[in-house]
């Protein structure tokens, strides 16, 4: 990527909330990292207690284990991870987004099987969240299979991470929060990616995906980064995004229903 396209990438994702970042990845390299993504899911790569499911909350036909596979920390629980390709490239895209303190804080899988058809809900990440003095943080969200409309592709609403976390609440089975937003609301944009490619979205953006109604599968790989200082203040504070107690839940009192 030449620089006036980093340049262009930065300004878009200022101005907008996300940006795509273009190929992170070979042809031969996504190729690798489905066959590591394939062994996560069939089980040869024991994930246990960081495996959930994003859709608990509609019920799953039989003999669907999950309608929407979530696996998080995929490099604490498979190592080699961290030395191939991905981790060294969404971090270069992360510190010319949000500068050059940003470091890995986690990473995840989220899997969509054909014909689940089960939405993502409409979140916005920092819900998720503590509070912290410093609230950057970027999202690098890299798609391993092509992402459609149909199979899942991202939605993203332009400039909502310039406003106030909107009240998130649990879903109606409690294991995964939301957001009231629709894909009509003003600045509400699908962003279709090609396998290897990527978009990096703010920590405040809303978002969302639809179910996978296609035959194909929807494999994503997501990695998120934030200053190493507000790391490192997270785990003082005991918030790990799952690597010691996997419970989703709204942490950020500006994203509370309270009052």
């Amino acid at each position: 990527m030449t620089v006036s396209a980093h340049l262009e990438v930065a300004q878009v994702f200022r101005q907008d909330g996300f940006a795509a970042t273009g190929p992170l990845l070979s042809a031969d390299e996504v190729e690798m990292y489905r066959d590591i993504y394939d062994r996560f899911l069939s089980g040869e790569i024991e994930s246990g207690d960081k495996r959930s499911d994003l859709g608990s909350h509609v019920p799953r036909r039989d003999g669907v284990r999950e309608n929407i596979t979530q696996i998080m920390w995929p490099s604490a629980l498979h190592k080699p991870l961290l030395d191939l390709p991905l981790h060294s490239r969404a971090l270069a895209v992360a510190r010319e987004l949000i500068g050059d303190d940003a470091e890995l804080d986690f990473d995840m899988l989220i899997h969509k099987d054909p014909h689940t058809g089960v939405p993502t809900p409409w979140h916005q990440d920092a819900a998720y969240w503590i509070d912290l003095p410093d609230t950057r943080a970027v999202t690098v969200w890299v798609a391993l299979d092509e992402a459609v409309l149909d199979s899942g592709c991202m939605w993203y609403v332009k400039g909502s991470h310039r406003q106030p976390l909107r009240p998130h609440r649990p879903t109606s089975d409690g294991k995964n929060i939301e957001t009231d937003c629709a894909e009509d609301e003003p600045g509400a944009t699908a962003v279709p990616v090609s396998a290897g490619e990527g978009v990096a979205h703010d920590g405040h953006t809303l978002h969302y995906s639809r179910g996978n109604t296609t035959d194909g599968v929807r494999r994503a790989y997501i990695l998120n980064y934030r200053p190493a200082g507000m790391i490192r203040l997270e785990r003082e504070r005991g918030a790990d995004h799952g690597l010691q107690e996997n419970v989703r839940k709204v942490r950020n009192t500006d994203a509370t229903t309270a009052g």
